[in-house]
């Protein structure tokens, strides 16, 4: 993130200079030279959506952290197909589920799993992964950037699926795992038109999600971007629910990128993580 105001950020991909619309940036912009000098810009339009103006920018690219590697491009509603204030969960999954490998094997359910960030950190450190998403194309990229980060044979089982109807097929077939891992969607819709709402959905699908906790869980996370909100609202579900149940500790807050124009952090969501041991 190089500087943001003015209802946009200026963001460095690799060598991609973005600029794309931000709700909450709604200071000032910096004076960071590259406001000039953007490869694209994502447009909003008034009847909603918007659309890229691009001057010098590739179909696709790749972008590292430490040694993952993901395909970006950009895509409709000013998305690039990664979320990167997740790498602070990224470094978290992998650590926990390194802490538990060396004594044992880890299962992780990654469930509205998107391109595949967390599945690959939790394959990094070494667990099996079951990475869940009702977007086939989204599943498809998922795999390229596995293949990309050499995880290609790591055990990583890919499902498209929509996750609450997956999710009771597991309790049936006794499945179990150790971490769970949801970025649901504020509005959605499964592969056979099922509803998702995150203020109406979410507490009895975590009601259900422990149902396939196993009797030695690590943790579960959940992340929200959905506006109006409070980071406090997820906190108490997991109070409510696993740490009642199991026990462990439960934290939550803001997701902030840091801006290196200003030194302040932009707000982008919030997680919650309840931790067992």
């Amino acid at each position: 993130m190089l500087d943001c105001g003015g209802g946009e950020r200026l963001e460095r991909w690799g060598k991609q200079i973005l600029i794309r619309p931000d709700p909450q940036a709604i200071w000032r912009r910096g004076g960071h030279p590259l406001w000039k000098k953007p490869d694209a810009i994502y447009h909003r339009s008034d009847k909603g959506g918007g659309s890229w103006q691009i001057f010098h920018l590739p179909a696709s690219w790749q972008i590292h952290y430490d040694d993952l590697t993901f395909q970006v491009k950009p895509m409709n509603f000013k998305h690039t197909g990664l979320f990167p204030e997740q790498a602070a969960n990224w470094d978290f999954i992998r650590q926990m589920v390194a802490s538990r490998v060396a004594y044992q094997p880890c299962n992780v359910l990654n469930l509205f799993a998107y391109t595949g960030g967390a599945t690959l950190a939790a394959a990094a450190g070494g667990a099996s992964v079951c990475h869940v998403d009702a977007s086939k194309g989204m599943v498809a990229w998922a795999k390229e950037n596995a293949r990309l980060s050499g995880l290609a044979e790591a055990p990583i089982r890919y499902i498209v699926d929509d996750c609450k109807k997956f999710i009771e097929r597991e309790i049936r077939r006794g499945r179990r795992y150790d971490a769970i891992i949801m970025d649901p969607p504020s509005y959605g819709r499964g592969p056979s038109g099922e509803v998702w709402k995150f203020e109406e959905s979410i507490a009895p699908f975590l009601e259900l999600c422990m149902g396939v906790l196993s009797e030695d869980p690590l943790f579960l996370i959940i992340n929200s971007y959905t506006t109006g909100i409070s980071p406090s609202v997820p906190v108490y579900l997991l109070g409510m629910t696993m740490a009642r149940r199991y026990g462990g500790t439960v934290e939550g807050g803001e997701l902030l990128l840091p801006v290196t124009q200003s030194g302040l952090g932009l707000p982008c969501g919030h997680t919650t993580r309840w931790i067992c041991q």
